[in-house]
């Protein structure tokens, strides 16, 4: 049951809301920011949020050459340039918000380690720098000569350098949107599971084991939906797939790592970079089972587990002995291309999802994509 005091001041907002990853908190701060005298009201069915928001490996996600040239085969190449745009305007747009030293941001390039797989990428390079040209005004990507400093196992026949990409905190980047949401007198309300949208009425029910029903029922205004790969819940007819990502973390390394920087492998689907007190991260490994990895439940993968370890092994610490920290697992959407899905659902009910694991660099210009629509 409801008090009055409840029933009066928690219930009725002029924004909901639901989700409380990067995206969502992104809607809710510039909403906020806009609209100090407006209502917002976050809604997260978890703790933390519920997705890949503070379970990513912090890349900035500008894109690798060979993943640009895979998204050649599904998207034009001004649909490419755009997307490409996105992410860098989406990536410098947080970096002026909230400011480097918030996000643990460092501008510190990222390399692709090409193999005899992807060395026909390498006769594409001048095309892709041309037509990203535009929106850097110098060229991207280039070939590093000196490979054999960096100690990668013998599979590594060349590295491009991305002179663009770059690393974040992602802990560091949701503390400041959380810190930014409460600064503006946002509420957020974690363990609040929705199950109900009705978009008509504009009201959303959430699960309570100690109200009536076992629901209690919210009224906005205006509602936002940021639940990216969990959306097909509320929304059943959307273009979504849910794709898992693993994320493994090694013990404080003997040997000092040779490198640094955000680093990517097999096409763009294994990434890796060294974390705090010379550790390695490496994530990624889904197209070793894409079948068994769309799903949204957080289980390892003992297939793409050992794909990871023995990469490890082989190509990227050879010489070095790998003991395993920490790992776990974050849910990603993924559609048949990569453009996000960002509409209107009925009057003053936007959607916001299908990242395509983009959402650092894109969240932001997500959200303002989104209150464009309101």
């Amino acid at each position: 049951m409801l008090s009055y005091w409840e029933r009066e001041h928690f219930l009725k907002y002029d924004l909901i809301v639901v989700g409380a990853g990067i995206v969502g908190l992104s809607v809710a701060v510039q909403y906020a920011n806009k609209y100090p005298e407006k209502k917002v009201l976050v809604l997260e069915r978890g703790l933390f949020p519920s997705g890949a928001s503070t379970k990513n490996a912090g890349f900035a996600c500008f894109g690798s050459l060979t993943e640009i040239l895979d998204d050649l085969n599904t998207l034009s190449e001004i649909e490419v340039s755009e997307l490409v745009k996105k992410r860098f305007k989406g990536l410098n747009s947080i970096r002026e918000f909230f400011g480097d030293e918030s996000l643990g941001y460092q501008a510190s390039g990222g390399y692709e380690l090409i193999t005899e797989n992807e060395i026909d990428a390498l006769t594409k390079i001048e095309s892709i720098n041309q037509l990203l040209f535009p929106i850097f005004q110098r060229n991207v990507f280039e070939i590093i000569s000196k490979i054999q400093d960096f100690g990668f196992g013998p599979r590594v026949k060349c590295i491009v350098k991305n002179h663009f990409e770059g690393e974040l905190d992602s802990g560091m980047f949701l503390d400041s949107l959380w810190k930014k949401s409460q600064a503006l007198g946002v509420k957020i309300l974690t363990g609040a599971e929705v199950k109900e949208l009705d978009q008509i009425e504009k009201s959303i029910r959430v699960g309570s084991p100690f109200s009536e029903n076992k629901l209690i029922s919210f009224q906005a205004k205006q509602i936002a939906i940021c639940t990216n790969a969990f959306t097909k819940t509320l929304v059943p007819d959307l273009d979504i797939k849910p794709g898992r990502g693993l994320i493994l973390v090694s013990k404080p390394l003997e040997n000092e790592i040779p490198w640094s920087g955000s680093f990517h492998y097999d096409k763009g689907y294994v990434y890796f970079r060294k974390v705090y007190g010379n550790r390695l991260m490496i994530g990624g490994g889904r197209n070793i089972d894409f079948e068994g990895e769309q799903t949204n439940q957080f289980e390892i993968n003992p297939k793409v587990k050992s794909y990871l370890l023995d990469l490890i092994a082989k190509e990227i610490l050879p010489n070095q002995k790998f003991e395993l920290e920490m790992e776990w697992t974050g849910i990603m959407a993924f559609g048949e291309t990569k453009q996000p899905i960002v509409k209107m659902l009925a009057e003053d009910v936007c959607i916001g999802v299908r990242l395509g694991g983009m959402g650092v660099a894109i969240g932001w210009e997500t959200a303002t994509e989104m209150l464009s629509h309101f």
